[in-house]
């Protein structure tokens, strides 16, 4: 049995808690996820507000806003979107920056609320979150060293360098700088309450401005805000004081702040000094802490696929051991499972959650339903990330609704006359377009030569740190296929007769990429493999390996052998090895595979393979012999030979995925989908 919607009456501020908690927990008792994960779905009273159940929506940037701050119809209905998915729980919406000059601000389309014109904005995504019967929460957030997008310089409380890519000098703020910026989380705090939210949040992660000032690693001060932890507390503490004195005693103040820094290369806090900061929030009248780890500038990656879920929970249960307030987590905690038994267990009183509800906002909704089995779990390719690094919108790899929840064009909608719809390749562009096609109402074959779904992800799947979770998104996409009614027919080489004799509306060709041997002097030599085989366990190399092509491919073959202790040196015409590969992963993989002993030729190619070396072409010409006892050849093509003969037997023919052109697994995804609909 579906739920009700239940909302709560336009643009009212005074919502009764308690009338919209009742109504959602009836609505829970006749749901098998109540039952499934009852501690997920109990309330919690924070104050004033009293909550249906113990999920929550992380603050989440989005650069979906204008360049000066305001809200746009795209936030709001990305907004909605995950309101409604949360089924009465918290919607934090993205962090905004509190000063006119931009100095707090980190991402090019980050909302504003440093003076009352961003109200009506504001307050249209509290109104969207409670319009779906969701508790609104906004985040007040200084960037700090990392702010000042569009600035050339920064603001911490010492000019310690960044040590970020992208560098910025960092200018020490003045005592009555200090003072201007605590006067600015009360203003933006009082408007907040204005525009209708429930909940205050403040941002102290990850390297923002309230971090800086609690590290010992960026914070050199000799004033009374620096020197020893209690004084590194002061500006948090005074934040916290200011907003208090804004909002009110019942209104509930959360704060996110960093359990363990991972900073001790750079001389950052403890985990000691990190319980004191707690502390030291919670006496200052903080109601809930969020646990975090890990900052942007520190060397130890804290949400990768090499991280297993639920790592972090022991800094969550050390959290508890030193302060009484709720206590949230995010930061690979994606299963309901997991979070239902980490608030059974007293480790966490509320389940966070930031790309999971990116890559799927319907999975607590899903979670009540019992519908396990439908959700689309986020697979931590960062994309999203790495979008937002490049002042790009955020989108994401798995759910290509992402930024276009607004747009009606977007949707799925029954097709207006029924067509039988051939789709050749079982990878994540021929299963995205299967699927949309049979949702639509036609009647869809997917035909794949192997006897598995998947393409090239089936590669990507077996490197050796946490990639299995990249295979999740293939075995949804099967799962949901099934439902929707597609037809498989592994182990099937389709060809111009097969085209011929099942006469379909619509071809779609899917067939993804081969990989092929360029014709050089020793390319037949018996040393000379591909990284498929090297992936699927056929072959053995020797200890001196080269990579002949550096992009995703070759970078996971290549880590594969390096975790075997071989020597492995990669070879690429890019400009850098794994151009294709997500910023987050592609320096730990360098890491990994160094640590071997390889080297990296860019701007190079082989020019020649012998018996135990190879030639390799360098930049400029010049011409670098070096020794390999196995060559691994990534070297890609489209397949493409079945494209003209399916033109000239049938009126629709669509290219999609690395068969259009070898790209990522989000191109081919949402080539899938734009593809799908257009049918």
């Amino acid at each position: 049995m579906m739920y009700s919607k239940i909302k709560t009456k336009k643009g009212d501020s005074t919502i009764n808690y308690d009338e919209l908690v009742s109504k959602w927990q009836e609505q829970y008792k006749q749901l098998p996820g109540s039952q499934m994960f009852p501690n997920l779905f109990k309330p919690i009273t924070i104050k004033r507000v009293k909550i249906a159940n113990r999920i929550k929506y992380a603050a989440t940037e989005d650069n979906f806003n204008t360049h000066d701050g305001f809200i746009t119809d795209k936030d709001v209905a990305y907004i909605r979107e995950r309101a409604r998915g949360l089924v009465g729980g918290i919607c934090t919406i993205q962090g905004v920056y509190m000063d006119p000059k931009g100095e707090g601000k980190g991402y090019v389309g980050q909302a504003a609320a440093w003076d009352d014109k961003f109200i009506p904005g504001l307050k249209r995504l509290a109104d969207a979150i409670h319009e779906e019967g969701a508790i609104a929460n906004i985040q007040l957030m200084h960037c700090g060293r990392v702010g000042g997008v569009e600035l050339e310089y920064c603001v911490g409380p010492s000019d310690v360098p960044q040590r970020l890519r992208v560098l910025k000098p960092v200018k020490e703020m003045s005592k009555e700088e200090i003072k201007t910026s605590i006067k600015e989380h009360a203003e933006a705090a009082r408007r907040g309450l204005e525009a209708s939210y429930d909940i205050i949040e403040i941002s102290g992660i990850v390297g923002y401005l309230i971090s800086n000032f609690l590290s010992s690693y960026t914070n050199k001060r000799t004033d009374e805000y620096g020197g020893d932890i209690e004084n590194r507390c002061r500006y948090m503490v005074e934040v916290i004081e200011a907003v208090r004195d804004a909002v009110g005693n019942d209104v509930p103040i959360f704060i996110r702040l960093c359990a363990q820094e991972l900073l001790d290369e750079m001389g950052g806090n403890t985990p000691e000094e990190s319980m004191v900061t707690y502390k030291m929030a919670e006496k200052a009248g903080v109601d809930c802490i969020s646990v975090t780890q890990g900052w942007q500038e520190s060397l130890h990656s804290v949400i990768t696929r090499d991280i297993p879920q639920g790592h972090w929970l022991y800094n969550a249960k050390r959290a508890k051991q030193n302060v009484k307030v709720p206590i949230s987590m995010a930061y690979r905690l994606f299963k309901p499972e997991m979070a239902d038994k980490a608030v059974a267990e007293g480790i966490i009183d509320i389940w966070e959650m930031c790309r999971p509800l990116i890559a799927d906002p319907y999975l607590p909704k899903k979670a009540l339903e019992g519908k396990l089995e439908d959700i689309r779990y986020c697979i931590a390719c960062n994309l999203c990330l790495a979008r937002l690094f490049r002042d790009a919108p955020i989108t994401c790899a798995v759910n290509p609704l992402v930024g276009h929840e607004w747009d009606e064009r977007w949707k799925i909608k029954p097709a207006e006359k029924k067509k039988k719809v051939m789709v050749v390749g079982g990878g994540p562009a021929g299963l995205q377009c299967a699927l949309v096609a049979a949702q639509k109402g036609h009647d869809v074959h997917l035909y794949e030569m192997r006897n598995i779904l998947g393409g090239q992800v089936v590669y990507a799947s077996k490197g050796p740190y946490g990639e299995e979770e990249l295979y999740g998104i293939i075995e949804w996409l099967r799962r949901q296929c099934e439902m929707a009614g597609v037809k498989f027919h592994l182990s099937t080489y389709v060809t111009p007769e097969l085209i011929e004799t099942e006469k379909p509306d619509v071809v779609v060709i899917a067939t993804g990429v081969k990989f092929v041997v360029p014709k050089i002097p020793g390319s037949e030599l018996p040393n000379v493999v591909l990284a498929t085989d090297i992936l699927e366990g056929r072959v053995e190399t020797g200890e001196r390996v080269v990579m002949w092509g550096g992009r995703g491919d070759g970078i996971i073959a290549a880590l594969y052998l390096a975790t075997k202790g071989k020597k492995v040196t990669i070879v690429t015409k890019d400009r850098k090895p794994g151009v294709d590969v997500n910023p987050s992963y592609i320096w730990r993989y360098l890491l990994k595979i160094g640590q071997t002993g390889g080297k990296v030729y860019r701007f190079s190619d082989l020019e020649a393979i012998e018996e135990n070396r190879v030639i390799v072409k360098g930049a400029y010409g010049v011409r670098i012999p070096v020794p390999a006892d196995t060559v691994v050849v990534s070297i890609r093509e489209t397949r493409t030979e079945l494209v003209e003969a399916a033109k000239k037997l049938c009126g629709e023919v669509h290219v999609i995925g690395d068969a259009l052109i070898p790209r990522r697994l989000h191109n081919a995804i949402h080539d899938g989908y734009r593809v799908g609909l257009r049918i």
